[in-house]
């Protein structure tokens, strides 16, 4: 049988490539590489992003699409615990493209950059039947500052760097502004920001080590929430071997949310909206609640278990538990 792409779909696509890689450097949100001579590691990640499945003129400018796309890959180098050294882009295009549009789109990624002390270091430029955008950013950190999804254990504390959803709920809103008829200005600014201007948490990483400086060999798990809060976890329990329990009412949502739509859809959209480019992290729970309260935002939404399987649970006894997959999430085929 010939099977397609289609027939075994993304995570299984994912798998087979995986044979012609490394085992110890792929697996996680970056490669991690050895930086001979300065003490550090390399971390290297690339992201594509493609007209009409990642960015549209409808809810996203050239601008705002450079800047997602840029903070897309510098949130993977915060997952891995590494700071930004540079940039490379590849863009695709058509030859019909205004030459404006470009500049804009490189405009909005030197915007993003800019935040982070970080510039374009080169790249390359073809023709394509379908504008897209392959950014590859580069980081560095130190072999015991790491974070991998392989390292969660049991009774780690799973913590989130700040509000899931709101992304999701900024999309909505471009693409139907009339939902937004019961928000203030501030709260339709902060949702479509949420969407257009996502911040990668690189300012995370300080406050996670002050965290741990009173302790002693404390391995942190994390990754990012670009593809949902559920993809997160689920992979990162996938990568260690273990399970996890959730509590339902912990995880943080915005009160601008709850204006748009009703209760249900905006966990839906928490836990598989994507493109929130918060960070998950695993660690024991004093260090944990440490974190959390140096961070705004941020809370404690459940722990690792023994069993495989990630659970979603409510403690007032209101919702039934609930088994969390991969399925639900956002797949390319």
């Amino acid at each position: 049988m010939n099977l397609r792409v289609r027939d075994i779909g993304e995570q299984g696509l994912l798998e087979r490539l995986q044979r012609f890689c490394p085992a110890d450097i792929v697996g996680d949100d970056a490669a991690v590489m050895p930086f001979p001579g300065s003490g550090r590691s390399l971390v290297v990640t690339t992201d594509v992003l493609v007209d009409g499945v990642h960015f549209s003129d409808r809810t996203t400018s050239p601008e705002d699409a450079g800047w997602r796309a840029t903070a897309a890959n510098l949130s993977d180098l915060a997952a891995m615990g590494a700071s930004p050294i540079g940039i490379t882009v590849g863009l695709s295009v058509t030859g019909d493209v205004a030459v404006s549009w470009v500049e804009r789109l490189y405009q909005g990624i030197t915007q993003c950059l800019q935040q982070y002390n970080t510039v374009i270091v080169g790249g390359d430029v073809v023709r394509s039947p379908v504008i897209s955008l392959s950014i590859t950013a580069f980081g560095q950190a130190l072999p015991n500052r790491i974070l991998r999804r392989s390292t969660a254990v049991v009774g780690n504390a799973i913590v989130i760097t700040g509000v899931h959803g709101a992304s999701r709920a900024g999309l909505e809103l471009l693409l139907n502004p009339e939902l937004g008829k019961h928000l203030s200005e501030a709260e339709r600014t902060y949702l479509i920001q949420a969407h257009q201007r996502p911040k990668p948490r690189l300012d995370v990483l300080p406050l996670l080590w002050n965290s741990l400086d009173s302790y002693s060999a404390i391995q942190v798990a994390g990754t990012d929430s670009s593809d949902g809060l559920a993809d997160a976890i689920l992979q990162l329990c996938r990568a260690s071997g273990v399970g996890a329990k959730l509590e339902r009412t912990s995880i943080p949502l915005s009160s601008a949310m709850s204006k748009l739509i009703s209760v249900a859809p905006i966990l839906d959209w928490a836990l598989y909206g994507g493109e929130d480019f918060e960070l998950l992290l695993c660690l024991p729970p004093e260090p944990a609640e440490a974190l959390v309260a140096q961070l705004g935002g941020a809370a404690i939404i459940g722990n690792i278990t023994t069993a495989t399987e990630v659970w979603l649970t409510d403690s007032t006894g209101t919702c039934a538990d609930e088994l969390l997959t991969l399925s639900r999430g956002f797949q390319h085929f």
